[in-house]
């Protein structure tokens, strides 16, 4: 399992717990330690899984706020905790990270992996349709980005650089 997944997965448990047990902020540094140190015990820098979570709960009001007006038909508390919680990480990473870290599209992925993995069998379908009109209303960011392996330049992108290197 890559270092970013897998330390999103324990993010993930990490605010699955929290939740489980009353939503109180002053255990969630114990949680984060422990759950690193059980569910990946080779990774010693956990910065990523502190941020996700503490940037998860920091912004908890909007995020709820999000899930509630793109989900209206399941109230908050109506929403499984795992998929409660794969949600808020997933639109902390799409509404509040860094794109040059973690596009969009990557975050949205992690995100429905991680409801694959953990939650039930319509998770996935849940978390994608959420996090896709979430995606849509931000204006879809980054849609047509072709750095890196994002996607290959169109035909008319090529001659134009031919075109330039002639010049």
């Amino acid at each position: 399992m890559a270092n970013r997944h897998l330390q999103r997965s324990v993010a993930m448990q990490s605010l699955f717990e929290w939740d489980f047990q009353g939503c109180r902020n002053d255990e969630i540094d114990g949680i984060i330690e422990r759950n690193v140190r059980e569910f990946a015990p080779g990774i010693e820098n956990f910065e990523f899984v502190e941020n996700l979570v503490k940037g998860a709960l920091e912004n908890r009001a909007a995020i709820d706020a999000l899930i509630e007006k793109c989900a209206p038909e399941w109230p908050l508390a109506q929403v499984t905790v795992i998929d409660r919680n794969v949600l808020r990480l997933g639109i902390y990473e799409l509404m509040f990270g860094n794109y040059n870290e973690v596009p969009p599209k990557v975050a949205i992925n992690e995100a429905i992996e991680l409801a694959k993995t953990f939650g039930g069998e319509s998770s996935a379908r849940f978390v994608n349709g959420v996090l896709g009109t979430i995606y849509r209303e931000m204006g879809e960011p980054m849609k047509d980005d072709t750095s890196k392996n994002h996607k290959k330049p169109e035909k008319s992108e090529k001659k134009e650089k031919k075109k330039e290197k002639a010049d």
